[in-house]
């Protein structure tokens, strides 16, 4: 079902940055491909100055300096302007932007708390897919997860988790790696049940970071959408 974006709830505002609370479903911005909403048809909308704003791109970008999947939910941060540009890619750069992810996972996951450390690269076995085990093909690109869980029932985890790294699909890869995939993870874990009545992959950009071009340092924390509510009810009755 197409994600109306006027519902695009506002999280933090000001002159420089914005983040909103991404609703599942919702692709950032086009694909050159597809014709459907997009958060950055929003922020041209919304807010028609930010036009322009980032690097030059086939497809339009305005505003935007990091991205989430279509199916996470959660905090995504905008920029309004190219001085914020500029000072938060520096920032994503050197990793100090502090991202933090909840995600439901298949299994009891043994240890309280750890840290994955492990390359990342194309699949062998599949070249659209990333991969963190044996057989991958390609460039190898650094990439480490902290976790901790927050929660187990008696056949899934649920998990907060850190990426120290930016690498496309990190933390379903790494899951992944370690045998504990993010549930209803469509293109990792393809023939698992969608457990907690998900529809979508079961992640959630937390929380945001980061020092806004004013200098000042900036937390912002996006409330969980209906669909993590409920499966959290659902973990803890087990």
């Amino acid at each position: 079902m197409p994600v109306k974006t006027k519902t695009i709830p506002i999280l933090y505002e000001d002159e420089d940055v914005l983040v909103i609370n991404k609703p599942a479903g919702l692709i950032v911005h086009s694909d050159g491909r597809t014709v459907e909403p997009t958060v950055v048809d929003w922020i041209l909308k919304k807010y028609p100055k930010i036009k322009g704003v980032g690097e030059n791109q086939a497809v339009d970008r305005s505003g935007i300096i990091h991205r989430l999947d279509r199916e996470t939910s959660g905090a995504l941060l905008i920029v309004k302007n190219q001085r914020a540009f500029f000072a938060i890619k520096k920032q994503f750069q050197k990793n100090t932007v502090r991202k933090v992810y909840h995600a439901f996972v298949y299994g009891r996951v043994k240890h309280d708390e750890g840290v994955i450390d492990r390359p990342i690269a194309r699949s062998g076995a599949n070249p659209v897919l990333w991969s963190a085990t044996r057989g991958r093909r390609g460039e190898e690109r650094a990439a480490v997860t902290d976790y901790k869980v927050l929660s187990r029932g008696n056949d899934a985890s649920f998990l907060e988790l850190r990426p120290r790294t930016g690498r496309t699909h990190q933390l379903r890869v790494h899951l992944k790696a370690i045998n504990y995939p993010i549930v209803c993870d469509k293109l990792y874990a393809p023939k698992r049940e969608c457990l907690f009545g998900f529809a979508r992959l079961a992640l959630h950009a937390r929380a945001l970071q980061f020092i806004a071009p004013s200098d000042k340092e900036v937390r912002v924390d996006a409330p969980y959408p209906v669909d993590f509510s409920e499966a959290l009810k659902l973990l803890n009755d087990k």
